[in-house]
C-alpha cells in the first residue's frame, strides 16, 4: 500500500510534537511517526508508574485536535524505498510512505561504556533504569548506585527514590569545580535552577566513577573510585550512563551530513539534504527546552513560515547557551575511557572482549575479524563505545534497519527497492 504526505516527521518526542503543532495551522498533511506506543519520546516516556508533566499531556491533546496530523505509533522505518519514500512497519502491516518534506527528530540514546562487571544482571543505563521503573518495575527496598555523568544521574536517582529504592551513591565523574561552575551559572535559567534544587541529594559525589560491578549470577556490589580511594558499596542495582549519543543513523542513510556524532543543520534547522530538516537531540544533546524550540522552528520552516521561525531564534540561542555550558561541565575525563580491562566485554551480543578489538585499526576491520556488532543490537551499543574508546567511525546503517516481516519487505515490489 502506498501513501503520501506533505510533511513527514520521524520521532514524536518534544521536538517532533513541537514541529507537528507548529506546521499544522498551514493545513498541509502531516504524518508523525514513532516506535513508542504513545508520543513523548524518552524524556516523556509513558507507563504504569510514569508521571508526565502537564506540558506533555497538553501537547498530546493538541495533536488530537488537528485533523491534518496523523499519528503513527509503534511504527518503525525499515528501509529507504526510493527518493523521498520510506518503507514502514507497525505491529499489523507494512507499507511505503512518500513525502514532500521530512523532519528528523530521532532523539538520542545513552552512551554505555564497558567496565568490569557491566554485563551482570542488575546493571542498566541511568535512563534505562528510569524507563524500567516507568514501565512498572518494582524496586521498593532495593539498594541502588547511580554512576556516570550529567543531570540524568540526579533525575534517575529521584525516580528511584520516589519509587521506594534506597539510593546509596550518586557518583558523578565531573569535578566539584566543574559542577559548581555549572550550578553557579543556572541563575540565567531560573526553571533549571529550581529543578536542580529539587534533585539535590546527600549521596551525590563529584570526581567519582565506577571501577567494577561485583557479583556471580547478578549484581551484588559496586566499587566506586573517588580521589584515589576505592569504596565498595553493596547494592542490587547499578544505573550507569556516560551522557547521550544522538541517533543519526537514519539521517546518515538518507544522506544528511553528520559531524561529531550529530546531524548538522543551519539556522533554519535544514540539513545538508534539500527538503530534509532535523531538530532535537539528533542535532546535539541540549535538553527538552532546546528540542522544543528547534522543533517549532523546523516545523514552521518546513511549511514556509520563515518569519515566524526567525522570531524564535533568540529563544533557541538562549537554550543553546545552556546546552553548551552543560556539555562543557560534564565532558568525559580521559580516565573514564580506560575503565575496561583486556577481558572486559565490549560487544555483549557476540562476547567480544576489549583485547580482541584494541589490536584493530577501525570498525570494519574489527567486525570482520571478531564479529563485533553482528549481534542482536546490530552494533548500536558497541559501536558508540568503540567510537569513544578508539576513535573509530561508527558503521553506516544498512537495510533493513531493524528486523521486519517478510510481508513488509514485499511492499517494496509496489515501487520501491532496497538501495
Amino acid at each position: 500500500m502506498r501513501q503520501h504526505v506533505d510533511l513527514l516527521i520521524i520521532g514524536a518526542g518534544p521536538a517532533g510534537m513541537a514541529a507537528a503543532l507548529a506546521a499544522a495551522p498551514s493545513g498541509v498533511s502531516i504524518a508523525l511517526l514513532d516506535d513508542n506506543p504513545l508520543p513523548g519520546g524518552q524524556i516523556w516516556r509513558d507507563g504504569p508508574q510514569a508521571h508526565l508533566p502537564p506540558q506533555a499531556h497538553d501537547m498530546r491533546a493538541q495533536l488530537q485536535q488537528h485533523r491534518n496530523i496523523r499519528l503513527y505509533s509503534a511504527t518503525k522505518v525499515v528501509a529507504l524505498a526510493g527518493p523521498k519514500r520510506l518503507l514502514l512497519e507497525d505491529p499489523v502491516r507494512g507499507w511505503t510512505l512518500s513525502y514532500g518534506r521530512l523532519i528528523l527528530c530521532t532523539g538520542a540514546r545513552e552512551l554505555l561504556l564497558p567496565f568490569p562487571g557491566w554485563t551482570l544482571p542488575g546493571v542498566t543505563g541511568a535512563g534505562g533504569l528510569q524507563a524500567l521503573i516507568k514501565g512498572g518495575l518494582s524496586i521498593k527496598g532495593e539498594r541502588v548506585v547511580i554512576a556516570g555523568t550529567g543531570p540524568l544521574l540526579l533525575a534517575s536517582a529521584a525516580t528511584a527514590s520516589a519509587n521506594g529504592a534506597n539510593v546509596r551513591r550518586i557518583a558523578e565523574q565531573a569535578s566539584l569545580a566543574s559542577v559548581s561552575r555549572f550550578a553557579g551559572s543556572l541563575w540565567a535559567w531560573p526553571n533549571k535552577a529550581i529543578q536542580a534544587l529539587g534533585l539535590t541529594s546527600s549521596q551525590y559525589r563529584t570526581s567519582a566513577h565506577v571501577v567494577q560491578a561485583l557479583g556471580s549470577d547478578r549484581l551484588e556490589a559496586v566499587r566506586i573510585q573517588r580521589q584515589g580511594r576505592v569504596e565498595e558499596i553493596p547494592c542490587e542495582r547499578l544505573a550507569c550512563g556516560f551522557s547521550l549519543v544522538p541517533n543519526v543513523e537514519l539521517g546518515q542513510a538518507l544522506g544528511c551530513r553528520v559531524v561529531e556524532r550529530a546531524i548538522t543543520v543551519d539556522q533554519w534547522q535544514a540539513s545538508s539534504l534539500p527538503d530534509h530538516y532535523a531538530a532535537g537531540e539528533c542535532t546535539g544533546f541540549g535538553g527538552s527546552e532546546l528540542a522544543l524550540v528547534e522543533g517549532r522552528i523546523a516545523g514552521l520552516v518546513a511549511v514556509g513560515n520563515n518569519d515566524q521561525a526567525r522570531a524564535l531564534w533568540p529563544q533557541r540561542l538562549r537554550w543553546q547557551r545552556f546546552a553548551d555550558r552543560l556539555n562543557r561541565a560534564f565532558a568525559l575525563r580521559p580516565d573514564i575511557k580506560q575503565l575496561a580491562q583486556p577481558d572486559t566485554l565490549v560487544c555483549r551480543c557476540e562476547d567480544v572482549p576489549y583485547s580482541a578489538l584494541s589490536a584493530h585499526s577501525g570498525w570494519t576491520n574489527a567486525k570482520l575479524n571478531t564479529r563485533c556488532g553482528m549481534g542482536a543490537c546490530q552494533g548500536r551499543i558497541c559501536s558508540s563505545a568503540a567510537q569513544t574508546l578508539f576513535g573509530w567511525e561508527p558503521p553506516s546503517l544498512r537495510p533493513p534497519f531493524s528486523p521486519a516481516r517478510i510481508s513488509t519487505l514485499v511492499c517494496l515490489d509496489e515501487g520501491g527497492e532496497l538501495p
